[in-house]
């Protein structure tokens, strides 16, 4: 009898070679769409893109659109750097990562209310997430989150818009009791419960759109990432 881990594996295999020809593609598209000078916020970006900029490890990128993938549930942002990350959000949400020391294939998420409905809601919203993890051939990993809106935090990592002009939710893991984003890391390195996630949601106007994020990938590798718009001042977000 073939196991999981072997039907992980033949699976892993095959998405990478279906999209090698298209991620090669994007990966010269994005090394195309950043130019310029080391440091990154003075990297020459070419405004025929959309970006987010992306921070772990104290190191940024910014990481190119590459397409979007509509179904059932929603549009997947598909993102790529020009080091063969690639990053896929879902209405802000981590929908998947690979190139990454933790990458997660094949993320299940499934029909969640509107920020709007859980911004308006005084009862934090439950729901899992089930997700397949490498290294390690960790297939179905199941996820109980709870989601609720917080005030904006006197800290975080936006960069030249005013948090206060945005709704702000986290995000926490079954078996979270609390503490700051940035002083969690620390006590979860050596467990399976990821820090919680924070998320800045534009919401004026009837718009939907998550401009900032605070995600985990594993316990020990932690980004923020935000929308970059190449035609305001600055990068800020309008």
């Amino acid at each position: 009898m073939i196991s999981q881990k072997l039907i992980f594996l033949f699976v892993v295999i095959t998405e990478l070679y279906a999209c090698s020809s298209g991620m090669d593609a994007m990966v010269r598209s994005a090394q195309y769409a950043v130019q310029g000078p080391g440091q990154v916020d003075a990297a020459q970006l070419n405004p025929q893109f959309q970006y987010i900029k992306v921070t772990t490890r104290g190191r940024s990128a910014f990481l190119a659109l590459g397409n979007r993938e509509q179904d059932r549930q929603g549009v997947t942002e598909v993102w790529y750097s020009a080091q063969r990350e690639v990053l896929r959000l879902r209405n802000g949400r981590l929908a998947g990562a690979v190139g990454t020391t933790t990458e997660w294939r094949n993320v299940t998420l499934p029909d969640l209310p509107t920020w709007a409905h859980v911004a308006a809601s005084s009862a934090p919203f439950e729901w899992t997430r089930v997700r397949d993890v490498m290294p390690g051939y960790r297939y179905g990993v199941r996820d109980k989150l709870s989601l609720r809106k917080i005030a904006a935090p006197s800290r975080s990592a936006l960069q030249n818009s005013d948090a206060q002009a945005l709704t702000w939710f986290e995000e926490r893991m079954a078996g979270d009791t609390g503490g700051a984003w940035t002083t969690k890391l620390l006590s979860h390195a050596k467990t399976d419960l990821l820090p919680p996630a924070r998320y800045a949601v534009d919401l004026r106007g009837g718009k939907e759109i998550v401009v900032y994020g605070e995600q985990c990938l594993a316990a020990d590798l932690c980004f923020t990432w935000q929308r970059w718009d190449t035609k305001s001042a600055g990068g800020v977000h309008r």
